[in-house]
């Protein structure tokens, strides 16, 4: 193939606290929207890979096909008020019968890597027997890539939990985490001749706390004892899995994609603001980057999240598990937060408008709230901040990765906008070009400055299943009719084509 994946073997990074050693929160200065690298052409490094994202349950369809049986997200799906229009995943996409079609179509637009999850809910349905069927969905996806000379990326758990796992207790059960790394086993077995990139979560904040504390996701509990229950278990099963593949395949490129999010002081001399900082970048960076990454959880965050039952989850020996050495550390990233003591005036809304009642997602982080602060906002309410990337490349380059030899890739980033198609299905939506422009370039900042990154994923190869939005936001670099199932690649998935062939940002043109 043309581009070779490694385990990384070192990087530039600065001096870091002793493993163990929790870091305290400090909030970074912001850098101007447009950095170094401003709005001209932009080149990256050789070898750097461009890639498109997508997961299971959002694209596959096909959702009781082939011995497949339910998922949390099939059962939660079906609650009043729990999703938009109450729309599943049971047509989705249907990649699971187009994807010659999909990597074809990735193979036109120079698309080097492509990300996708393997469905647990496939693979071992309710929990029981391994499926045969579905492992041989995924034998001729991996087939597909290795022919089309693109690289698959494939992470283990993308939120679809069998259904009959959670009726056994899912993720605040302990013995889902050993469950998970015998999924895993059987799913490498099977592909693991032909993938030689791992990753086993992705974003574990959102499937613990959305899924268990604030009840926004399957299976849509709303428990902050559960939520952090399911966070160490979430992790514990990630550790679990890391020793298992590295004893079957050494020589494999392991890792972990979290979610994270810059979280800024609203008035950076208040010191109300910045405590509010620091509980939500506890409760949704450090806690998950810290035992993963340094063994250890911040002892700031233990003792917010003290009256729920955090400590008597972790037992002796949880902890080296977890922190077990990965290559590849996963960034997701889509925006920034000001934060403040005070509730904003005017909050941007920035959940599906749902009926059904939810929960903070967050944890021990009362008292933190996040404020609008006139920055450009996608379709979705989120604000547009790229700036906030460099920095968080920059911090785990310095405090997490860099020490530890552990390479970088940005593994999801996107956006949603209104977009509207022509006659011909056709999508102009420079704004998506914009924003996209605006992070890669951040990224080169973070790379000029030393951050050992080394891909970008764009989210999403196609307009697909938005969780708790249905179908009612779009971030794909292809529009998706779901009626005819017709693909027609927006203006932005031909740019970002030219991009991944070329391995340079052009010059940004006026609008």
């Amino acid at each position: 193939m043309d581009v070779e994946i490694a385990a990384a073997t070192g990087s530039a990074g600065g001096t870091a606290a002793a493993p163990g050693t929790a870091l305290p929160y400090t909030p970074s200065a912001p850098r101007p929207a447009r950095g170094a690298n401003g709005n001209g052409r932009v080149d990256f490094p050789r070898g750097f890979l461009w890639g498109a994202a997508t997961a299971a349950y959002q694209v596959e369809g096909a959702a009781h096909l082939d011995g497949r049986e339910d998922s949390i997200w099939d059962v939660f799906a079906r609650v009043p008020g729990a999703v938009l229009n109450q729309e599943d995943g049971e047509v989705a996409c249907d990649q699971y019968h187009r994807y010659p079609a999909d990597v074809a179509l990735m193979k036109e637009l120079g698309i080097k890597a492509y990300r996708f999850s393997t469905s647990w809910a496939r693979i071992q349905p309710g929990g029981r027997e391994f499926n045969a069927a579905g492992l041989d969905y995924y034998d001729r996806l991996v087939d597909e890539l290795l022919a089309a000379d693109i690289l698959p990326w494939l992470t283990l758990y993308h939120w679809d939990l069998p259904q009959g796992i959670e009726e056994d207790g899912g993720w605040p059960s302990r013995d889902t985490a050993h469950r998970f790394r015998d999924y895993a086993v059987a799913t490498h077995e099977r592909l693991g001749d032909r993938v030689g990139v791992w990753t086993t979560l992705n974003e574990p904040w959102c499937a613990a706390f959305l899924g268990y504390t604030g009840g926004q996701h399957a299976p849509g509990r709303q428990s902050r004892e559960d939520g952090l229950a399911a966070a160490h278990h979430l992790m514990l099963g990630h550790g679990l899995t890391i020793q298992a593949l590295r004893e079957r395949a050494p020589e494999a490129n392991l890792g972990i994609t979290l979610n994270f999010e810059v979280e800024d002081p609203l008035n950076p001399d208040d010191p109300a603001d910045v405590e509010a900082a620091r509980k939500l970048d506890g409760a949704f960076n450090r806690i998950f980057a810290d035992p993963v990454l340094r063994g250890a959880y911040p002892e700031d965050v233990l003792a917010d999240v003290e009256p729920y039952g955090l400590a008597e989850r972790i037992h002796d020996g949880d902890l080296e598990i977890i922190s077990t050495p990965i290559d590849t550390l996963g960034v997701n990233y889509y925006h920034g937060n000001g934060v403040a003591a005070v509730p904003a005036a005017s909050p941007l809304a920035g959940n599906a408008p749902l009926s059904r009642a939810t929960s903070s997602p967050f944890p021990g982080a009362d008292g933190a709230h996040v404020h609008p602060r006139g920055l450009p906002v996608t379709g979705q309410n989120w604000e547009v901040q790229p700036e906030g990337l460099t920095r968080l490349l920059l911090r785990l380059q310095e405090d997490y990765t860099g020490p530890r030899g552990i390479a970088l890739y940005v593994t999801e980033n996107g956006c949603a906008y209104d977009d509207a198609p022509d006659a011909d299905g056709y999508v102009a939506d420079h704004d998506r070009i914009e924003f996209i422009d605006g992070h890669l370039r951040a990224i080169k900042d973070a790379i000029d400055e030393g951050a050992d990154v080394r891909g970008y994923f764009g989210w999403s190869l196609l307009d697909n299943y938005e969780w708790a939005w249905g179908y009612g936001k779009r971030f794909g670099l292809v529009r998706v009719d779901y009626e005819t199932q017709e693909r027609v690649v927006k203006a932005s998935g031909r740019w970002y084509g030219q991009v991944a062939t070329g391995g340079s940002v052009p010059e940004l043109p006026a609008r």
